[in-house]
């Protein structure tokens, strides 16, 4: 026998703890909520300590242990007939995706809301994306998403912040 009665106690035990911890593919914590602007993983959860994680340090370690076309986020948008449409966050580059916007653009929940909010019921800007417009006229562009990577048409390729008319082909007000 390898392991004594006790090792085997403490094997156990980890293995319970961690199967308790890390959610489960099909669990509600892990799966998306169909429809909604955003889904995994949730960004400000607490750990035990009452800490809070930012979702900037979680994608971070994954980014660091996976490719650049590992799938961070997926943001829905709903369409008229059909399943909502996805649009992905992948780790990316510097030049393009999570990493990316982290870098050049700043990355925090405020970041991750409006990366959904545009995605989920902004109108088409005439780049390939989605923005938040200001509710006046003329429309002044708030906030931009750009889609279509090396890595997919459904991914992000970057999200600003901007303060400008909106861009010719932009939504009419």
């Amino acid at each position: 026998m390898l392991f004594g009665t006790p090792v085997k106690a403490a094997l156990s035990a980890a293995a319970v703890a961690s199967a308790l911890l890390i959610p489960a593919a099909g669990s509600a914590s892990a799966a998306p909520a169909p429809g909604s602007a955003s889904a995994v993983p949730a960004s400000g959860s607490t750990s035990g300590s009452g800490a809070t994680v930012s979702a900037a340090s979680s994608f971070d370690a994954k980014c660091r242990s996976h490719s650049r076309t590992y799938v961070l986020k997926k943001y829905y948008r709903r369409v008229p007939v059909g399943p909502p449409t996805f649009y992905t966050l992948r780790c990316g580059t510097t030049t393009w995706g999570w990493k990316h916007i982290k870098l050049r653009h700043g990355w925090n929940s405020s970041m991750d809301r409006k990366i959904g909010a545009a995605i989920g019921s902004g109108d088409p800007n005439g780049r390939g994306g989605y923005s938040t417009y200001a509710n006046q006229c003329p429309r002044i562009e708030k906030f931009r998403t750009i889609l279509g990577t090396p890595g997919g048409n459904n991914d992000l390729l970057t999200a600003y912040k901007v303060d400008q008319p909106a861009v010719a082909g932009a939504v009419a007000c």
